[in-house]
């Protein structure tokens, strides 16, 4: 029972990462990303190829959050011929491409049977000390990073991409440079999923193209949307409510004896539901945005 929760902790403070980099891009500038899972790809990945080579795992987050930069400048720069709505199917099919290129390059990153035998991020401790002690540091991680990301939302920076979301023409007419608001929030919200993704490939030991799924993606905007988009809070309520549901079922099955396949349609039916009855009577999340109105 203690390593369950200390588990489902761990998954929650890794997706609540992943979700508070998502948010920097959906919930702030209102950019429609749906291949956000592959900067957290590129951070596991460059974690295990990092360690692979010998490397340590200082220097495979670094690389995988350089690299993931380096990708969402190039996604931020699509936006200068595409719409809205266009730019979120590119970013989809930027993340399809780089799964696609994960399965097949044996060279790189093992092909389909992806890369195993990561070393653990605390090696000088094991069993349960040693789970007690990553899920400390991944909540940690957590606190500063929606520390970071609610200071960020209070600043300049946050009400200018508020504005270039709601107003984008009023943005323009008021100086801002619109594609280098999107390019730093796409930029900055890539480092914080890809430190997520380093820390899964640590915690799990391993990294394949199954990390890159759409629809690990659209889980994050599962619990955006749950929570309320754009407001920090809300982000970290959805993460829990979503990975609360996820380990509410094995104690459903235990309880009521069920098997497996019922219990995959079970967890997809809770979280659906949650999100159904959260887009019919709080269309805005559980915890809405805040904005500041004029009189």
């Amino acid at each position: 029972m203690f390593d369950f929760l200390i588990a489902s902790v761990t998954f929650a403070g890794i997706y609540a990462l992943m979700a508070l980099g998502l948010n920097l891009q959906a919930g702030l500038a209102g950019l429609l990303n749906f291949g956000h899972i592959a900067f957290a790809g590129i951070g596991a990945y460059a974690t295990g190829i990092a360690i692979e080579a010998g490397a340590g795992p200082l220097v495979g987050a670094a690389c995988g959050i350089v690299a993931a930069m380096a990708l969402g400048w190039a996604i931020a720069r699509l936006g200068r011929q595409l719409a809205a709505d266009y730019w979120g199917i590119a970013t989809l099919a930027v993340a399809e491409i780089l799964r696609t290129v994960a399965t097949n390059e044996l060279w790189l990153t093992n092909g389909a049977q992806g890369i195993g035998g990561i070393t653990p991020l605390l090696p000088w401790l094991s069993g349960r000390a040693g789970a007690l002690a990553f899920a400390a540091l991944v909540v940690a991680l957590v606190a500063l990073g929606a520390w970071l990301c609610a200071r960020l939302a209070a600043g300049r920076y946050g009400r200018a991409l508020r504005v270039m979301r709601e107003e984008p023409r009023l943005a323009a007419c008021m100086g801002y440079d619109l594609m280098a608001l999107k390019t730093r929030a796409v930029m900055s919200g890539a480092a914080v999923t890809a430190l997520a993704g380093s820390l899964y490939a640590h915690y799990m030991s391993f990294v394949g193209p199954d990390y890159l799924l759409a629809a690990e993606t659209f889980l994050l905007w599962t619990m955006l949307m749950i929570g309320g988009l754009g407001n920090v809070a809300g982000v970290v309520l959805g993460v829990a409510l979503v990975q609360g549901a996820y380990a509410l079922v094995p104690f459903a099955k235990d309880a009521f004896g069920f098997g497996s396949d019922v219990a995959g349609a079970l967890r997809l039916g809770l979280i659906g539901f949650i999100l159904l009855a959260c887009l019919m009577w709080r269309s805005e999340g559980l915890l809405p945005e805040k904005v500041r109105k004029m009189s």
